[in-house]
């Protein structure tokens, strides 16, 4: 994860940057709003941590500009405790705040927190012209009718819709697909392909394309 720490504190940004580093973190700094935001927009964090006051102006503003662009969270640093400061911080777009001094073992597990809310939610649903994938339910439909395929087949559809129009040899595709822990035959991939191009209604072979001597593409 990439995080952006915008204090005019020098002292803070050198502690917050080496301490994210060691977590493993990838951290990029600003020592006043402006400059926060022009590092915002060229490195794109996935997180910031914001001073609430900083000299150049209120760093709720930096905050407001922030998440008129991006829904990524932020967390917001201040030397004000006072509840009616935090509601305010609050409203302004943070998702968290930390009153200094504060412990660093404290700010790590407030970064935590808002990356578990902010993972973004799986992808369940595929799609691929008038091909559908359920990944949750491993059903399949084409022109809004199920088709009945094996697990094995669901698994191989899933990794060619999940990558289209890339080209892959039964190699690959038996490695992908199968796993190498899986001692089977090249020929059943091709097995696997006729038998899902039957039953998707592929027979001139549009949607599962071979490409001779190469291999197998959608699209």
């Amino acid at each position: 994860m990439k995080i952006l720490v915008v204090d005019d504190e020098a002292s803070i940004r050198e502690t917050l940057q080496m301490g994210l580093e060691l977590q493993g973190y990838e951290v990029c700094v600003a020592a006043s709003g402006r400059q926060g935001l022009q590092v915002y927009v060229s490195e794109q964090p996935e997180l910031v941590i914001l001073d609430r006051m900083m000299p150049d102006g209120d760093g709720l503003e930096l905050c407001r500009q922030i998440r008129s662009r991006s829904a990524v969270p932020i967390l917001m640093l201040t030397a004000l405790g006072e509840v009616d400061e935090r509601v305010i911080g609050l409203d302004a777009g943070a998702d968290d705040y930390l009153t200094k001094p504060f412990k660093v073992k404290e700010l790590l597990a407030r970064i935590r927190a808002l990356s578990r809310r902010h993972q973004p939610a799986p992808v369940q649903m595929v799609q691929f012209a008038d091909l559908e994938l359920d990944l949750a339910a491993c059903q399949v439909t084409r022109s809004g009718q199920p088709v009945p395929v094996t697990a094995r087949e669901f698994q191989l559809l899933a990794f060619l819709m999940q990558n289209p129009r890339q080209m892959f040899n039964k190699e690959q595709l038996l490695d992908r697909v199968w796993g190498e822990q899986e001692a089977v035959n090249l020929n059943v991939v091709e097995v696997h392909i006729s038998s899902l191009r039957t039953k998707l209604g592929d027979q001139e072979k549009s949607l599962i394309r071979t490409v001779r001597g190469l291999g197998y593409c959608l699209g």
